[in-house]
């Protein structure tokens, strides 16, 4: 490379200074000095232009000047591709031009230097281009670049990007120099992907080989590896460590600590570290407020989030995001349009992780159509985005829109993950539409998804409540592992369908496996109770929740022990057992031994029942009309009146009945009083037939049949 001549060294001087200071204006009037004055042309001012361009991310001017060089040199190329490798992901110059300057570069017959090749692995790794930095890799092994420190660590950063923590490993081995952010970069590859035992083996190595304890992003890398509350006490270990070593004045430290105590449920050793420091950032704040959400305790989520916003702490998208799932999860849909409103003022309309956070948010609250709103705003092909929005309508109830999002995102070519295709299974399971379900089976193969939760669970859920056990029975058998879900979802279609003994020997089978019960197993085993009239059963059933599993028992628990000895006829024994019981049961209790008086025709304990009713302010129709039947039966008819006057003062309507069947892929829907259907009046026809038939073999009398269809004849 020729000398630097004495007339162009104040201008390199300058551009050293411009470059540093990213002053592009002042460096753009630099450049018209320096082509007025004829020294343009030198390569060492050249190469600074192209520099100062590229570093300022004036990418446009920098390749500009790089193409009008002369001859350039290995220096020229450098500046240019590092210029590229730090623009983002987000730039239009990505992974691919730089590594068409690594070409052209060496067409040109230019040898790359460790500069270049930490260049384009910088590049490959903003955008994960693992096929090309494995291009630039064999490349950097054939120049005998590979040696160079900067070099491996950059491929190494590459690949832990990427999650290819094998092939990162076998790089990091073959490095013939270690540095600490070596270290660091593997260390924080194996807590990426919750390798915690390989993270803190490879630690002792680092203070073995490096003869020093480490430094503060080797720390940080490893606290982010214990996120396990089973990990709390090595956690507890790597603070003392870097308490003894001084390196809790970092913040990022101190912030590790936090997320590493908050996400292991430890909130007090958590707290305690927050409150340690004084100059908190943003994510030290967002480590605190995500862990109280993700904990439960989300009022004090909320709280901290508007400490943090009196504190004068601009929030992250990440504090927005822990804070709008708090809001989801405890269903503040007016404290999370504040910070819907609060995110907007803040400039993060459009930022994914919100956006995504808010559809979620608006779903969980009940304002599917606000939640729709953001979907429709964003609409981009994030999964994470259509899952939230689908899984919203379902959890909502809203089936058929979950149904069709999910076509809509079938033809726009989306790829769904499990979470998905788990949240279309439970949406055709509630509509009992075995025939969308089988289809969707038949999607999870075409996809490659396994038996594994939460597909299979989903699967046996959706095949047991369709009333094909059989189908259900397969998937549950063939699941590599079952969790509670999976047991109660047989156990409730096994209930719900009449066989009861199954579901029995089931649950048996559940507490032989060393599965534990939740409250939902036993509901469907009193269930089965309350089908079959097994009452000892039902009661032993209700008695070993607390005793052996330590189970309190909830209103749907006392509600299946009603039924059961309702069924069975002990009605007294029912409306001691409701008087007596501890929780606020509010009118569930008492509607089911009214509807049990009515089928055994005890009108005296049925009054009783209904009028109980009454004093609770039932807002239930069928209360009212049950009551009035009785009173009815008996000849009351001042009560009939009566009941019929409160019924009309409160505002009680009887809902019209809705009903629907599935015939060749088809659902027909009928609802008292509707002409719609096609085929209404052979409808018609045919259950006159019927009702006909059955009067005339002496099976029912006509009134109590028509009072038990939905069909006005």
């Amino acid at each position: 490379m020729p000398s630097l001549p004495a007339q162009s060294r104040p201008f390199l001087s300058q551009l050293a200074e411009l470059t540093q200071k990213k002053n592009s204006p002042k460096g753009k009037a630099l450049h018209a000095r320096i082509i007025r004055n004829g020294r343009a042309s030198c390569l060492y001012i050249a190469n600074g232009l192209v520099n100062l361009y590229a570093k300022c991310g004036d990418l446009r001017r920098a390749r500009l000047v790089f193409e009008n060089v002369g001859k350039r040199d290995v220096v020229s190329w450098n500046c240019l591709i590092n210029g590229c490798s730090q623009v983002g992901p987000s730039s239009p110059v990505g992974s691919s031009a730089v590594m068409e300057l690594l070409r052209r570069m060496m067409g040109e017959s230019i040898l790359p230097n460790a500069h270049t090749f930490a260049g384009v692995f910088a590049a490959a790794s903003g955008v994960l281009d693992v096929s090309g930095g494995r291009q630039a890799q064999a490349v950097a092994v054939k120049t005998g670049c590979f040696g160079d420190v900067f070099v491996g660590s950059s491929l190494l950063n590459l690949y832990c990007k990427a999650r290819l923590v094998f092939d990162a490993r076998k790089v990091f081995d073959g490095m013939l120099e270690r540095n600490l952010v070596s270290w660091a970069t593997m260390i924080s590859g194996y807590a990426t992907q919750r390798m915690a035992k390989e993270a803190l083996e490879l630690f002792g190595l680092v203070r073995v080989e490096e003869h020093e304890g480490g430094n503060e992003f080797i720390f940080t890398s490893l606290l982010s590896a214990f996120t396990f509350s089973e990990l709390v006490d090595t956690g507890k270990q790597i603070h003392g460590l870097a308490l003894k070593y001084g390196l809790l004045c970092f913040v990022a430290v101190g912030n590790a600590l936090v997320t590493m105590y908050s996400k292991c449920g430890k909130l007090d050793d958590a707290l305690q570290m927050f409150k340690l420091y004084d100059d908190k950032n943003s994510i030290t704040w967002s480590a605190m407020v995500t862990g109280f959400a993700q904990s439960g305790d989300f009022h004090k989520a909320l709280k901290l989030f508007s400490s943090m916003h009196f504190s004068g702490i601009s929030p992250s998208e990440f504090t927005f995001v822990g804070v709008i799932n708090a809001c989801s999860d405890l269903g503040a849909l007016e404290e999370g349009k504040q910070i819907h409103g609060y995110s907007l003022k803040s400039g993060f309309e459009s930022q994914m992780y919100v956006m995504t956070a808010l559809v979620d948010m608006y779903a969980k609250c009940g304002s599917t159509s606000d939640a729709r709103k953001g979907f429709d705003y964003l609409r981009e092909p994030d999964i994470v985005l259509w899952t939230s929005m689908i899984g919203g309508y379902v959890t909502n109830g809203e089936n058929e829109a979950a149904l069709s999002l999910y076509c809509t995102m079938q033809m726009e070519g989306l790829m769904p993950n499990e979470l998905t295709m788990a949240s279309v299974l439970k949406a055709c399971s509630s509509l009992a539409a075995l025939e969308q379900g089988k289809q969707i089976h038949g999607r999870t193969i075409k996809y490659g998804f396994g038996l594994e939760i939460p597909i299979g669970s989903a699967l046996s859920t959706m095949y047991a409540k369709c009333g094909s056990l059989e189908d259900g029975n397969k998937v549950f058998r063939r699941m590599p592992t079952r969790d509670v879900i999976s047991w109660n979802a047989m156990i409730s279609g096994l209930s719900h369908n009449g066989h009861g003994n199954e579901a029995h020997q089931l649950f048996d089978e559940m507490l032989l496996e060393g599965t534990k019960p939740d409250a939902v197993t036993f509901v469907n085993v009193l269930s089965a109770c309350s089908h079959m009239g097994l009452v000892d059963r039902g009661w032993s059933y209700f008695n070993m929740m607390f005793d052996d599993f330590g189970i309190a028992p909830k209103v749907e628990h006392y509600a299946c022990m009603v039924d059961v000895l309702s069924r069975a006829g002990k009605l007294n024994e029912a409306k001691e057992f409701i008087e007596s019981a501890p929780i606020d049961h509010g009118m569930c209790l008492w509607r089911i031994l009214l509807c049990a008086c009515r089928n055994y025709r005890d009108f005296e304990l049925g009054t009783y029942a209904g009028e109980k009713l009454m004093e609770l302010g039932s807002q239930e129709s069928s209360a009212y009309v049950l009551l009035s039947s009785i009173y009815t039966s008996l000849g009351r008819k001042e009560d009939v009146q009566r009941v019929r006057r409160m019924m009309k003062l409160r505002g009680v309507s009887k809902e019209p009945g809705c009903s629907w069947i599935e015939l060749k892929s088809r659902v027909h829907v009928f609802v008292v009083g509707d002409e719609l259907h096609p085929h209404i009046g052979d409808i018609r026809n045919e259950i006159r037939r019927l009702w006909k038939h059955m009067k005339d073999e002496g099976y029912l009398p006509l009134s109590e049949l028509t009072s038990a269809y939905s069909f006005t004849v």
